[in-house]
């Protein structure tokens, strides 16, 4: 058992960080090196991350504004091994739904914790060797599938660690589920075996994690969730030059032609309005029949109808 105090789902909602237990340091450096564009960004996620899902308003709002000037990485990160923790009042799958209930209200993004009562996963390893497996077809796709699968975890109660909920998301994000099975069993593995190797090197101790990075070896680290300005200004220190693309609003629906779904938090940062304003847009646009929307007891989802 491990005794470690650090439990990796009881998120710090002051930090923003999802934390793993200390394990041992790597004596290696790391160079992280930006190739295509100005700056490149390694992100340490995984799929059941509810502090991952807390930054997804920011990283979508950077990506409209400054997506010219980086390139993303997405990397998993093994948040649940499995359940041989014991600490931080967690000790059994039951423990985190109230945790994933505090976690909604806090990011204003939903999350319906009960998914810990009704359909537990026993480890984030299956969501996020499946990830790898979707890099290998398309990493354009595999963010969708990973949306997707955060959608079926947080919204819907769909263990992800099963293997038909993966090949639900995979058939949604038009990935070769058979294909996808395949590099499962077989090099996804090792992907994604690189990827922890690698942050042990990196020395990520938690999700989210990016590390921002130049073509002159200059290199920033964001930990956990923050406000939008932490992640912009870090492009910024980076790669001065940027100009920020500003999103035209003119037309409500125009998001949704980017983003296929919403959350009125996501709304919200995207456009620089309250939240209380980005729901009332949303609700206006569902009352016309020009969205669909999921409620859930914390927080609702919109997408177009």
């Amino acid at each position: 058992m491990n005794d470690n105090k650090t439990n990796p789902l009881l998120c710090d909602s002051e930090s923003g960080m999802c934390e793993m237990p200390i394990g041992k340091a790597s004596n290696e450096t790391t160079v992280i090196k930006s190739e295509n564009k100005p700056v490149k960004i390694i992100y340490y996620t995984d799929p059941i991350c509810s502090s991952c899902w807390g930054i997804e308003p920011q990283l979508r709002k950077l990506k409209l504004e400054y997506s010219e000037y980086f390139e993303i990485e997405y990397k998993m990160g093994g948040l649940l091994p499995d359940w041989s923790y014991n600490s931080g009042g967690i000790s059994k799958p039951s423990d985190v739904a109230h945790h994933w209930d505090e976690a909604s209200q806090h990011y204003q993004m939903p999350i319906d914790g009960d998914v810990w009562l009704e359909d537990p996963l026993n480890s984030s390893y299956p969501s996020c060797i499946a990830m790898k497996a979707a890099q290998i077809q398309s990493k354009e796709k595999a963010l969708i599938f990973m949306r997707i699968l955060r959608e079926k975890l947080y919204l819907e109660k769909k263990n992800i660690a099963k293997w038909d909920n993966i090949a639900e998301a995979a058939k949604l994000a038009n990935l070769d589920i058979a294909r996808l099975k395949s590099d499962y069993d077989g090099d996804a593995k090792r992907l994604f075996q690189e990827d922890l190797n690698l942050a042990r090197t990196l020395g990520v101790r938690g999700f989210p994690t990016l590390f921002f990075a130049d073509k002159n070896n200059n290199q920033l680290t964001v930990y956990g969730s923050k406000p939008y300005a932490y992640y912009e200004n870090a492009l910024l220190a980076l790669h001065p030059e940027a100009k920020k693309k500003i999103f035209k609003n003119e037309n409500p629906l125009s998001l949704f032609e980017i983003y296929p779904t919403l959350a009125p938090k996501e709304h919200a940062v995207i456009l620089d309005i309250s939240y209380n304003q980005a729901e009332e847009i949303l609700d206006e646009l569902f009352k016309d029949g020009k969205l669909g929307k999921i409620s859930i007891k914390n927080h609702s989802l919109y997408f177009r109808s």
